[in-house]
């Protein structure tokens, strides 16, 4: 498994550096990702807004492009979300709200079975304050669970298939964090 975590971190040292790249906010994102041996391509990326102000640049990375969001929820294979914070004015007390917000959206309010995990994921948040730069990859790898890196350091590992249906459904369900960004997510 800590050869799994090193692999991770150098690929996606390198192949962010080495690959193509599209510019969203100010941001550049790597058109691919390799976890371990999976290529993973650019879907789509755009900005998370709010009271017209730019709060992070987000890159949805998939084995196979698509414009269908129940496949990239719903699926049970590789995913991941790059995230990069863009504006000062995000906490981590307002972030770890507007996840939890996310979660019962993207469930209909019923937490309670994946509670300990998105507290879990919460903490990665609220741990350590968040600043203006930092870099979050979200990434599901089947059979292993979630791998979360903040600016390229590995944060607990969170297990489930039901977790990672949740999670990419912040973004991605019929009431996302965003709607400009769940379109530019999904390509369109």
């Amino acid at each position: 498994m800590k050869n799994l975590i090193i692999l991770l971190i150098v690929t996606l040292t390198q192949v962010g550096i080495a690959t193509a790249q599209k510019t969203v906010g100010g941001v550049p994102m790597p058109k691919k990702q390799m976890i371990g041996k999976t290529i993973l391509t650019l879907n789509g990326a755009g900005v998370r807004e709010k009271f017209f102000m730019d709060m992070y640049a987000c890159g949805l990375y998939l084995k196979k492009s698509t414009h269908d969001a129940s496949e990239v929820i719903e699926g049970d294979t590789h995913a991941a979300l790059k995230i990069h914070i863009v504006s000062g004015l995000i906490t981590s007390k307002k972030m770890t709200d507007a996840v939890e917000d996310g979660f019962k959206n993207a469930t209909g309010g019923k937490t309670k079975a994946i509670r300990k995990e998105i507290d879990a994921f919460k903490a990665v948040f609220s741990n350590q304050e968040i600043q203006k730069g930092d870099v979050y990859d979200i990434i599901y790898v089947p059979g292993r669970g979630t791998l979360i890196f903040k600016n390229g350091k590995i944060q607990p590992i969170i297990k489930g298939l039901a977790f990672k249906k949740a999670l990419f459904g912040i973004w991605l369900c019929n009431k996302p964090a965003d709607k400009n960004l769940k379109k530019e997510l999904l390509g369109n």
